[in-house]
């Protein structure tokens, strides 16, 4: 008797060994190839037995998983438990979640709280319907489960009694039972046949503590009984037969294993789901109407996919995005570094020749591209397209999102807040300009004394320095951590940054155009104790801040940047920044959604990547590194992100090239350069044309001479391309009023000008469908050969990197600083910013810095007006001449036909 028992416990504990070891030797294996793995399993645990504790951890340990034991209170509540199982799911640092709970407590609410990816119990109803239904591949088998099928044997045609065991647990175990092909019979505790089914089964399965009271007479002779009761490990009771114990089997320790088994399954699924996935895009159907309705007809007229569904298509993990609404969401960070091995697409910009002040459609082609390659050539590609600021969209050119049956939709989202970040931006740039002011005010005000014991104030009977304030003692060179211990002299350094306020260059900002705004006085209520100073307001996407939020790769990088940010100089001289004034952190709070780009779609269902809109003309007006980063992983190796410079070649090119190439190490293909008809024939000697008033007939009828004399200024933005090294293919943008011959001159003399190809582009009134055309050339450009090179060494001087870009670019014969502008050079030189790239502000309208000049000017003189510094966002920006940083309304702003239907609560009149 006592050698069957003995056999019988060997038995168990090799059975347990075989487990455990199968579970070591494949998350080795899982190891080895990923080596940065750290699988890390949860248990929630609401009881106080100290062994089932001891014996996930003792296994787990043995296996190679991290376990963390959440101990909750015994009494706790299912609210409470849910509210646990909640923050776990959250926290991607965990894989699996198991629970160990009192039997009372094990509801449909609490384990469907517990996320199915995460679900190692297996108890969740979607992973239990995966197991009724057969879906064994899909799901996992329950621990205890799984520990009762390894202890019984054979038990084909065999009668399987199952007492006590109910619910998503008693489920799995009788689905599983009958598809090894036993007979089951389920019986509670206070069933009347009790006895005589206990006597009639092969095996019984006890699935909970039998109650004070109720009776149980022998069981079959031979029977297998086994008891897997929930809560502390189950002691040995005998249900049977005194004489016959070794029949009887307890799962405890057989289920942790299995348990741990589970976890170990459960992440190579998660390691599967990890992987770059191929997509399943579903193109939205188009039906192009003649004559082409408005933009915003046409965006109502198309139903866009769930915002979701489309995530889900490209590969993006249930967990990687955030939804705002229907039709469009964040995208998580995380996902570059699931992705950091995926190789990336092709790399394709589309920037222009220099526009009239209607623009040329380069944001259309750009949306035309992409869903011709998508929706008609069945290849992955993504567009990265800037948010469009509140100042042009209720000004004078319109909203952004393209045009025609080439556009991003809804197109009223994406013109009018989208997800909010230029409102972000808007705080954290007016945040730190408070803060500028604010500190002048108290420390023209306050003793050292008083500014360190309001800087550094008792919490509690204690003073301590803030992290930050720490960092400045450390730039300083005051190496201590005890307020307490530092002397008078360096009290007034840390507390006094004595900001010159004549050097301030941080400057307000509103999302709208106010010309009234250009300059204003603060200061002037009675409160600011006589501090008064002229300032001034910019728009919004003029911030550093949103240049940074373009420029940044990752969140640490952003607020490294943000901290850098110089806004005056002290009244020695030296650069104040943002981080001298304790802002820094608050900056990333306010910006820490901002940081991550917005999914959208097209009219024809392919995925639009929306990020930052730093001003061309100002900035350097690209849509976002991060955006491009992850659509580049998202494509794979053989997919297009295809993303937009603003203006002309000569202004967004030259600067997506030396700025934010040289930010995110990024490579690009190829170059689209758009071009039309109506633009050349205005640098051919065409008259003037003005935003809101009918062509003149010069553009409405054909002209072969002025598009012929016209395309000196197409010549001029293709030799800049090739300057960089990288092939260009030049889309003509064709527009009704175009005839064939002169689209034919274009393409022609396109072509003999070096560029790859030059196609005539259709997108507006057919949708992707009418760029197939420009989708083939540009697919055929990205396998030229690539000699991509900057313009200029970052080792160069400030003023020989303005010169070099005048010049080669522009097309001047050299440059002129005015002394105010030679003054801020030396000044940058000497506080160590002088190998920074240079970013120009010019205007777009003319290759010089005269609106006026059309075609290619020479000869000219370039002036430099002033010289700024966005030391944060990492570059100088020139003045080139008069530019203003704050746009004005018009006579007549966009905003008189914008207007909301009160019933439908639809948005009218906008493009």
């Amino acid at each position: 008797m006592f050698g069957g028992f003995i056999l019988l416990k060997i038995c168990f504990s090799l059975c347990c060994s075989k487990v455990t070891d199968n579970a070591k030797n494949s998350l080795a294996s899982l190891k080895r190839k990923n080596p940065r793995l750290e699988p890390t399993l949860a248990i929630i645990q609401a009881h106080n037995d100290q062994l089932i504790q001891e014996a996930n951890k003792n296994l787990a340990k043995e296996i190679g998983l991290r376990v963390i034991h959440i101990c909750l209170p015994e009494g706790s509540t299912k609210d409470e438990i849910v509210s646990e199982i909640l923050r776990l799911n959250d926290d991607p640092n965990v894989q699996g979640l198991a629970l160990d709970l009192p039997e009372s407590l094990y509801s449909s609410k609490v384990l469907n709280a517990v996320k199915p990816e995460k679900d190692v119990d297996g108890l969740s109803s979607v992973n239990l319907g995966r197991l009724v239904h057969g879906d064994v591949c899909d799901c996992l088998v329950p621990p205890t489960v799984c520990a009762v099928m390894e202890l019984l044997e054979d038990i084909g045609g065999k009668k399987v009694l199952l007492v006590g065991t109910h619910g998503a647990e008693g489920a799995a175990l009788q689905s599983v039972l009958q598809r090894r092909g036993a007979a089951v019979l389920s019986c509670h505790w206070g069933a009347p046949q009790l006895q005589s089914e206990l006597h009639h089964a092969d095996a019984v399965v006890f699935g909970s503590m039998k109650p004070h009271g109720v009776p149980v007479s022998c069981t079959k002779p031979g029977a297998t009984i086994i008891n897997c009761a929930r809560g502390p490990l189950p002691e040995k009771h005998s249900y049977g037969q005194q004489n016959n114990p070794a029949d009887e089997k307890t799962v405890g320790s057989l289920a942790v294993a299995m348990r741990m088994q589970n976890m170990v399954k459960n992440m190579e699924r998660w390691i599967q789901s990890q992987q770059y996935r191929k997509w399943d895009l579903h193109s939205l159907k188009l039906q192009p109407l003649s004559p082409v309705p408005s933009d915003i007809e046409i965006s109502r007229a198309q139903s866009p996919k769930a915002v979701d569904v489309l995530a889900k298509e490209i590969g993006l993990l249930t967990d990687e995005i955030e939804i705002y609404g229907q039709t469009k969401a964040k995208v998580r960070l995380s996902l570059l570094e699931r992705l950091r091995d995926q190789p990336d697409g092709k790399y394709v910009l589309v920037a222009g020749i220099t526009p009239t002040p209607l623009g040329e459609g380069k944001s259309t082609v750009t949306v035309g591209l992409v869903q011709a390659l998508t929706a008609h050539l069945n290849i992955n590609s993504f567009a990265c397209l800037r948010q469009p600021s509140q100042g042009p969209t209720f000004g004078v050119k319109g909203g952004a999102a393209g045009g025609g049956y080439a556009q991003v939709i809804p197109m009223e989202e994406f013109n009018l807040h989208l997800t909010g970040d230029i409102h972000a931006i808007t705080a954290a740039n007016n945040l730190l300009a408070a803060a500028i002011d604010a500190r002048i005010l108290h420390e023209n005000t306050q003793s050292d004394k008083s500014l360190y014991n309001r800087l550094v104030p008792v919490v509690n009977g204690v003073r301590g320095f803030s992290a930050i304030q720490l960092a400045r003692l450390r730039r300083l060179g005051i190496n201590k951590t005890d307020p307490k211990t530092l002397t008078e002299e360096e009290i007034s350094k840390f507390v006094r940054l004595d900001i010159d306020p004549s050097t301030i260059t941080w400057q307000r900002v509103v999302d709208t155009n106010d010309r009234f705004l250009r300059r204003i006085t603060v200061g002037q209520a009675n409160t600011e104790k006589g501090f008064v100073r002229q300032a001034q307001f910019d728009i919004a996407v003029a911030s550093e801040i949103m240049a940074i939020l373009a420029l940044t790769t990752s969140l640490q990088d952003m607020k490294e940047r943000l901290g850098r940010m110089v806004v005056a100089n002290d009244k020695k001289g030296q650069p104040v920044t943002a981080e001298d004034l304790g802002v820094t952190g608050a900056l990333a709070v306010l910006l820490k959604d901002a940081i991550k780009p917005t999914l959208m779609q097209t009219l024809e269902g392919t995925p639009v990547f929306v990020h930052a809109g730093p001003f061309a003309n100002i900035a350097h007006g690209n849509s976002s590194v991060l955006a491009d980063k992850i659509a580049l992983k998202l494509v794979g190796e053989k997919g297009f992100v295809v993303t937009e410079a603003g203006f002309g070649a000569d202004i967004g090119m030259e600067k997506f090239f030396n700025i934010k190439c040289r930010a995110s190490g990024l490579v690009p293909s190829v170059v689209v350069l758009v071009a039309t008809v109506r633009a050349l024939k205005m640098h051919g000697g065409g008259p003037n044309v003005t935003a809101g008033a009918p062509l003149k007939k010069e553009y409405t009828e054909e002209n072969l001479q002025l598009v012929a004399d016209g395309c000196c200024n197409l010549q001029k933005q293709i030799q800049i391309t090739q300057l960089f090294g990288v092939p260009v293919v030049v889309a003509l943008n064709v527009f009704k009023t175009d005839s064939p011959a002169e689209i034919d001159l274009v393409c022609k003399i396109a072509k003999e000008s070096g560029a790859f190809d030059a196609v005539p582009c259709h997108h507006w009134s057919a949708g992707g469908k009418g760029a197939v055309k420009l989708a083939q050339a540009v697919e055929k450009a990205a396998n030229q050969k690539n000699s991509f090179k900057y313009l200029y060494s970052l080792e160069l001087p400030i003023v020989e990197k303005i010169r070099i870009i005048a010049q080669k670019v522009y097309g001047a014969q050299d440059i002129e600083l005015s002394p105010a502008a030679q003054s801020q050079v030396d000044r940058y030189t000497q506080q160590g910013f002088g190998n920074l790239p240079i970013c120009m502000a010019k205007t777009h309208l003319s290759l010089s810095h005269q609106p006026e000049r059309k075609g290619v000017p020479t000869g000219f003189i370039l002036p430099i007006s002033d010289v700024r510094a966005s030391i944060g966002a990492g570059f100088i920006y020139p003045l080139v001449g008069t530019m203003s940083t704050m746009p004005g309304l018009p006579t007549r702003p966009c905003f008189y036909d914008i207007d909301l239907d009160p019933i439908t609560e639809q948005v009218k009149g906008l493009f």
